[in-house]
């Protein structure tokens, strides 16, 4: 009985991992309906990429402000709060009608993902006492990780090709009003710590990473791209400064003490930064080199989908059998060995054999890593410093996907050109099967020693 959840912490489970699944679904989703969208509100290439990028970088530049906030004001009243700016920015998302409605609505909703996420693995933690159940616990919410993202790209497809990639946004709607009343009803009120949020802090970061990102993506079209690149490392130089210096910090430095989280988060952001140009390439290319609509570009995802799933339910098992560094080792070498071998998929190729088949190793390898990645990212962390962590976890995620995105769009222009979508979208994977490589070397070195340790 000590290893099943009790009714209460059953219920916090399923409020955190539906909540968490809608935030990251919405980072994915729009990617299968990007041609749609693009055609109906005739943007431009940049403002497409920047349709992504407003929400994942707002998303990721927030979230410790987020973290943070839910340890002062009560992890209970970020995430409902949370809740309540998702859904209003999805429903502006959706009635969006140009490009600057849609990019400001999108980093709207980011702003309240960045409320959502850090809470709901606090109040994951703060509810399940450790063990065996947080174990579980902490597995699944790092396969709704990997789950969300490639089931955001079957549904964005669906409702792109069915109905509208409109109702893939309003669908959150209903949603963020139902987990509201049910979060409300049930979550028991966090104690607040007392202290103040770093408001120049998190302006540092934000305004940091948004010309990082922006910066990077110029580099191929402006000669002002390293002016907002140097911009950049200064203020986010600045930043860690301040955090170093501050008393009451929205990222305390501590956090990166322990090796294993340190060596977690780095390979979250180069694995992230892999599966974001994965996903945004992969969709472009099978509607617009192999002519796929965005139904059946949504449905050529399911591959991966499955294997997904599939190895999210094995993970809990494994990671008992052969520890968390060596799952997380298997699942980055079948993730690196799929997207070397998706590179080469070509015009005339296959797609059973050119792209099905890798994709089934790549979602083996995502199921596998995400979950492990979580679990050391929040490793014999202190309990004062759980939304911090939580915080942390979730910007590797969220800003490790846009800085790949960003770095690997403009090396596949470099050594591909704007024109050639098939030698682009080969060398983005080439670079991304590069991340993916430092990341399994971060992880042997600085992950898998401490569990052996142990």
């Amino acid at each position: 009985m000590q290893n099943k959840f009790t009714k209460y912490e059953f219920a916090i489970l399923a409020i955190v991992l539906v909540s968490y699944f809608m935030t990251v679904l919405d980072v994915s989703v729009v990617i299968t309906a990007l041609p749609n969208i693009q055609s109906d509100l005739h943007l431009s290439t940049a403002n497409l990429t920047w349709v992504q990028n407003a929400y994942t970088i707002i998303f990721g530049g927030l979230l410790l402000l987020g973290g943070r906030l839910g340890d002062i004001i009560g992890r209970k009243q970020i995430f409902n709060l949370g809740l309540v700016i998702f859904g209003i920015g999805s429903l502006l998302v959706g009635l969006a009608n140009s490009a600057t409605w849609l990019i400001i609505a999108r980093g709207f909703q980011g702003t309240g993902a960045a409320a959502l996420a850090p809470s709901t693995l606090a109040l994951l933690m703060d509810s399940i006492p450790a063990g065996p159940k947080r174990i579980r616990a902490v597995a699944d919410y790092g396969a709704v990780a990997g789950i969300g993202a490639s089931l955001g790209l079957v549904i964005g497809g669906l409702f792109a090709s069915l109905l509208s990639w409109r109702y893939a946004f309003f669908v959150n709607v209903p949603i963020a009003i139902v987990m509201f009343i049910w979060a409300s009803k049930t979550v028991h009120a966090t104690k607040a710590q007392k202290g103040s949020f770093d408001g120049i802090g998190s302006l540092l970061s934000l305004v940091g990473m948004v010309s990082l990102v922006y910066g990077i993506l110029l580099i191929s079209d402006s000669n002002t791209a390293w002016y907002w690149i140097i911009a950049a490392v200064i203020l986010l130089a600045l930043f860690v400064l301040r955090e170093a210096k501050v008393a009451q910090p929205i990222m305390p430095l501590r956090v990166f003490k322990n090796k294993e989280r340190t060596g977690a988060y780095l390979a979250r952001m180069l694995f992230l930064g892999a599966m974001m140009a994965f996903w945004f390439f992969i969709t472009q290319f099978l509607q617009k080199v192999y002519g796929f609509s965005p139904l059946l570009a949504g449905i050529g995802f399911f591959p991966m989908t499955i294997a997904n799933f599939i190895s999210a339910l094995q993970v809990s098992r494994w990671t008992a059998k052969f520890g968390n560094g060596m799952t997380l080792v298997g699942g980055l070498i079948l993730t690196i060995i799929g997207m070397f071998w998706l590179s080469f998929a070509g015009a005339n190729g296959n797609y059973i054999l050119t792209i099905a088949l890798p994709m089934i190793l790549i979602g083996l390898g995502q199921g596998a890593a995400l979950s492990p990645l979580t679990t050391a990212g929040i490793a014999d962390i202190e309990p004062r410093d759980t939304g911090a962590a939580s915080g942390v976890v979730n910007v590797a995620h969220q800003v490790g996907g846009s800085l790949g995105l960003a770095i690997l769009v403009v090396l596949g222009t470099a050594l591909a050109g704007t024109n050639n979508l098939v030698l682009r979208t080969d060398w983005a994977l080439r670079g991304g099967v590069g991340f993916l490589i430092v990341a399994l070397l971060l992880t042997i070195i600085l992950i898998v020693p401490k569990k052996q340790n142990n």
